[in-house]
C-alpha cells in the first residue's frame, strides 16, 4: 500500500477538496442526508458528526460483517446513526446512547425522516450510566464511540463487555491532529484518548489498530479494534 510520492504540505482546504471529488463519485447525492445536515444545524447541534465518507465507511463495515446488533455512543442529530442503519437485515437495530435530551429528539425527528424510526431506539442520559446497567440477551456485533473523549477508556471497556467474540470496536476521534501524539500538548480530550491506548496495549482480549484520516473534517483518525 505504500509508494513513493512526491510530499507537499497540505490544509484542510486540499483535503476538503479531496473529499468532495472522491465523494462525488462514490457517494450519490442523497436528500435525507442533507435533510437531516440542514436540520441538525437549524437546531443549533455543533457541527461535529462523521463526514459522508466516514459515514459511509461505517455503512459498508455494518454490510462487510453482517451487523445485525449495533451499539453507539454519542447520537449527537443521528447522521452516523442513519448510516449504520440504513442496511440492515430485517431483525437489525441499532441502541444509541446519548446524554443531551434536545439531541435526543431531534435525532428522533431525523430517524422518522429516514423511515429508521422503528430500527432505532435512543436511550438518553450518560452513556456510563447506561452501559453499567445494560445486559442485552444477545452481544452486539458493532460498537461506534464517539462521545466525550475523557471517559474513552469506561466506555471501551463496556463495549468489549457487550460485544460478541469477534465483534468491532470503533473509537473516534484518536488522532486530534496529532495532539495526542505530541508530549507537549494536553487537556481532557488528548489525555482521554492517551489513557484508551495505555488500556488496549495491556489487553490481550483485543486486537487494534489506529487509521489516521484526513478530510473535510481536518486531521484524525479512528480505532479499529476486535474482540478475540
Amino acid at each position: 500500500m505504500a509508494g513513493r510520492q512526491q510530499h507537499a504540505a497540505t490544509d484542510i482546504n486540499d483535503w476538503t477538496r479531496s473529499d468532495e471529488y472522491h465523494n462525488s463519485f462514490l457517494i450519490p447525492k442523497d436528500e435525507v442526508l442533507d435533510a437531516v445536515v440542514k436540520k441538525n444545524k437549524e437546531q443549533g447541534l455543533p457541527d461535529i458528526a462523521v463526514s459522508a465518507a466516514q459515514g459511509k465507511f461505517l455503512n459498508l463495515l455494518v454490510r462487510s460483517l453482517g451487523a445485525k446488533r449495533i451499539l453507539e455512543l454519542g447520537t449527537l442529530g443521528g447522521y452516523s446513526t442513519i448510516w449504520l442503519a440504513r442496511d440492515l437485515a430485517a431483525d437489525g437495530s441499532v441502541l444509541t446512547l446519548e446524554i443531551d435530551p434536545h439531541n435526543a429528539k431531534v435525532a428522533e425527528d431525523n430517524f422518522k425522516l429516514a423511515g429508521l424510526q422503528d430500527k432505532i431506539t435512543v436511550v438518553v442520559g450518560p452513556a456510563a450510566e447506561s452501559l453499567a446497567v445494560l445486559q442485552p440477551e444477545q452481544p452486539f456485533d458493532l460498537v461506534f464511540i464517539d462521545a466525550d473523549k475523557p471517559s474513552n477508556v469506561i466506555y471501551y471497556k463496556e463495549a468489549k463487555r457487550l460485544l460478541r467474540s469477534g465483534g468491532v470496536i470503533i473509537v473516534d476521534n484518536v488522532v486530534r491532529y496529532g495532539r495526542v501524539a505530541d508530549p507537549e500538548y494536553s487537556d481532557g480530550n488528548v489525555e482521554g484518548v492517551r489513557k484508551l491506548l495505555h488500556a488496549l496495549k495491556d489487553d490481550n482480549e483485543v486486537d487494534a489498530t489506529t487509521i489516521g484520516t484526513v478530510g473535510e473534517k481536518g486531521y484524525d483518525g479512528f480505532i479499529y479494534a476486535i474482540r478475540k
